[in-house]
């Protein structure tokens, strides 16, 4: 034990710490990230993650910026543990976004999408730690190039928008790639995963179906029930909720959408898009340039030019309203592979304990 330490008993999460680039960079007991998902990752998610030793993750991009700014308040009430604030970089309100991370004194800022490096520049320059999600080497070697302090690197087997290259095999390129700590994501949800991820040069895992399915996670029971009865091969990826590959759990409305003429399509996306319009309070105008800003470069129907702007209301009609028949559930592959809901402070003691149990009897080399 290192001098100053404080004693730990058998029971005592500290007791199962490991110190990594990540632990050291954020501040945080355990090199564990519970990801910013949308309807999901609240105040008391966050709060439960954070003073459970992970680094949890205010999801933004569905409020407005007063409901951010009194949602960074709740958790910094009911937590003093360091914790992130997920921002959408596109967002027309970004750096009004910005201003309340740094004014709020919020440790982390985490990017769905690469952030300017004016962002992560004024970020940083108030202290902020940077950390983009990236899905390719080459966008992880851009951030790290404008200064970004850390990137979580998610695989094929990752929820919500995804790509195509596994974990197993884009984690390591990331890791040769660039000089910053690189946490790992897309597939992790047990101690021997941490350990897999920690040999691969990862400095860390990020997990969020794990942490949706918790005690702590205000997602209705109805939703969490059907994420615990699926299998592996009931996860799947599809284009059809807005042209872009996105990994979520295969239901009837999910194929309803996959086998609607373009006609059917767009009566869905106006239906949905009316129902957004009215939580987020955004302009018809505005939720188009939004939809276009997600194209990515893709030749989107109209439709699903509605669709990208309006998928947060689809996933808020499954993570909010419980209706599984009308919402989509995002879910990474290892949903097939849960079937347990422990509060945050459980799920990650164990992960510690499995991991500090596979570092002792891995052999040793010869």
């Amino acid at each position: 034990m290192r001098e100053g330490a404080r004693e730990t008993t058998p029971d005592d999460p500290a007791r199962y710490a490991l110190e990594t680039a990540l632990t050291e960079l954020v501040g945080v007991r355990h090199p564990i990230v519970q990801t910013g998902m949308g309807w999901v990752s609240g105040p008391r998610l966050v709060s439960a993650t954070a003073n459970a030793g992970g680094l949890g993750i205010l999801a933004s991009a569905t409020m407005t910026a007063d409901e951010l700014r009194r949602a960074v308040r709740e958790v910094k009430s009911r937590t003093d543990a360091p914790f992130g604030v997920n921002l959408r970089a596109d967002a027309a309100d970004a750096r009004e976004r910005v201003r309340i991370v740094v004014d709020e004194g919020v440790r982390v800022a985490s990017f769905a999408l690469a952030p300017s490096r004016e962002l992560i520049a004024e970020l940083k320059d108030a202290g902020v730690v940077v950390m983009p999600s990236v899905g390719a080497r080459r966008h992880a070697e851009k951030v790290a190039a404008w200064g970004a302090d850390a990137v979580v690197v998610q695989g094929s087997e990752g929820g919500g928008h995804t790509g195509e290259v596994a974990t197993s095999v884009l984690l390591p390129q990331v890791v040769d790639a660039v000089d910053v700590p690189v946490v790992a994501a897309g597939g992790f949800h047990d101690g021997r995963g941490l350990v897999a991820a920690l040999a691969y040069g990862a400095a860390g895992i990020a997990m969020g179906t794990r942490f949706l399915l918790t005690s702590d996670s205000t997602v209705p029971d109805a939703v969490k029930a059907a994420y615990l009865a699926a299998t592996v091969k009931d996860v799947t990826v599809t284009t059809a909720v807005d042209g872009l590959p996105h990994r979520m759990l295969r239901t009837e409305f999910v194929a309803s959408l996959e086998r609607a003429g373009r006609t059917r399509a767009l009566a869905h996306a106006v239906r949905h898009a009316f129902g957004f319009r009215k939580v987020s309070g955004l302009s018809w105008s505005r939720m188009v340039k939004d939809g276009l800003a997600m194209r990515h470069g893709k030749d989107l129907t109209w439709s699903q030019v509605l669709l990208a702007a309006n998928t947060p209301m689809l996933l808020r009609a499954s993570m909010v309203d419980g209706r599984t028949d009308l919402g989509v559930m995002a879910s990474g592959q290892v949903a097939g592979v849960i079937d347990s809901l422990p509060t945050c402070e459980e799920l990650i003691h164990r992960v510690m304990s499995e991991a500090q149990h596979v570092l002792r009897t891995l052999p040793p080399p010869t």
